[in-house]
């Protein structure tokens, strides 16, 4: 039978399944044994591991070896600047902070403006650096640690990464890159050497890579680590998320094109009511009269779901919210208020770390200490 969802680094639709998605991309599980493994070197644990939402991995358990062994690793994640970040964007973003702050790791934030020029054919890229820039600010607003981060975008960056993205791109033929990335004949050259440029910060420094990152990005980190060892390097390691479901549902994907899809950073507190109370999927009953006899179904409320992935992380208060929702007690609008207290309390607190974030902008953008691990390569 034909898995009826896709999942590539420009597209992801359809129910996905994330078991069939390990198997199809050859990733590892997440088990309880990693699971505990990283709490005790942390001395903590995140909820968006406790959850399930960071599910999958390639060698996170070498780079936790390599940390108890006081090598460490480093950090390496990025963003696309297609547009303005909403909710879903951010969420790995959050957890990337927490490894930062618990391994003392340093951070290197790719911004692929060039991948978005190259990958829309009416992609203006004046649109892109506004959208680039602001993005930037959105990151930061995550308070990362500013000696330790560097936030850069390819096409400032990218004389200074070619002599590393020359040595990859001289290591990777073009039937790899067909086989892996679906490329044809008329796929432009640029969207072809794009994939050399985004591996380069798997090669920044000479410690293993880990990369938090949703997985429809791991088609990228697979050829990197193919050819790692053939560079001098140790392979990438990578630590997968699923993908936030759109607020009408897990088969409707976010769409910069349709705003209904998503909450926006930029959202303003009506605007964010108006989007929940409307197009948040419900698992309710038709009727209040019904709903009090039935109960709801918190498994595909978009609202709940919403909520244990990463708006509550108290597991007490999300269970009490699960079974008084499933019981009846819990009305679907009442259910709905609460998620939108939730994200207006978020989405405030982050306007004002925005604007924190623009006075240290320059310190995440030109990180002399990092840059130099760049350049030097």
């Amino acid at each position: 039978m034909k898995e009826k969802f896709t999942v590539t680094p420009w597209e992801v639709s359809g129910l996905v399944d994330y078991d069939k998605l390990i198997e199809r991309f050859g990733t590892q599980k997440i088990d309880n044994d990693l699971l505990e493994r990283i709490k005790k070197l942390a001395r903590d644990s995140h909820f968006l591991l406790d959850n399930g939402f960071f599910f999958s991995h390639r060698d996170l358990d070498k780079a936790l070896e390599s940390y108890e062994k006081g090598d460490g690793f480093y950090l390496y994640t990025g963003r696309g600047p297609s547009g303005d970040m909403h909710i879903g964007h951010l969420i790995p973003f959050v957890f990337t902070k927490w490894l930062q702050e618990k391994f003392n790791a340093n951070l290197y934030i790719q911004i692929t403006d060039d991948e978005k020029f190259f990958f829309k054919d009416d992609a203006k890229f004046e649109e892109i650096e506004k959208y680039a820039e602001d993005n930037i600010l959105d990151i930061a607003a995550i308070g990362f640690d500013p000696e330790k981060t560097f936030i850069f975008r390819d096409s400032e960056y990218l004389g200074k990464m070619y002599p590393i993205v020359m040595r990859i791109a001289k290591k990777v033929n073009f039937s790899n890159v067909r086989a892996v990335f679906g490329f044809k004949n008329e796929t432009n050259i640029g969207m072809i050497f794009f994939p050399a440029i985004q591996m380069a910060p798997c090669f920044f420094e000479k410690k293993i890579c880990l990369i938090p990152a949703a997985i429809d990005q791991d088609p990228y980190w697979r050829v990197a680590r193919d050819i790692a060892p053939k560079l001098g390097y140790p392979k990438t390691a990578a630590i997968h998320s699923k993908f936030l479901p759109s607020l009408q549902g897990p088969e409707i994907k976010m769409s910069a094109s349709l705003k209904e899809t998503a909450i926006y950073l930029s959202d303003d507190p009506k605007t964010v009511k108006e989007k929940i109370m409307k197009y948040a999927f419900s698992g309710g009953q038709p009727t209040i009269k019904e709903h009090r006899e039935k109960g709801g179904n918190p498994e595909i409320d978009i609202s709940y779901q919403w909520l244990s992935i990463f708006f509550e992380p108290d597991q007490k208060k999300l269970k009490k919210i699960y079974d008084d929702y499933k019981s009846g007690k819990l009305l679907t609008g009442e259910l709905k208020q609460i998620l939108i207290d939730k994200i207006n309390d978020f989405l405030e607190n982050h306007r004002k770390q925005k604007e924190k974030a623009a006075k240290l902008i320059d310190k995440f953008k030109y990180n002399g200490n990092l840059a130099k691990k760049m350049w030097n390569l």
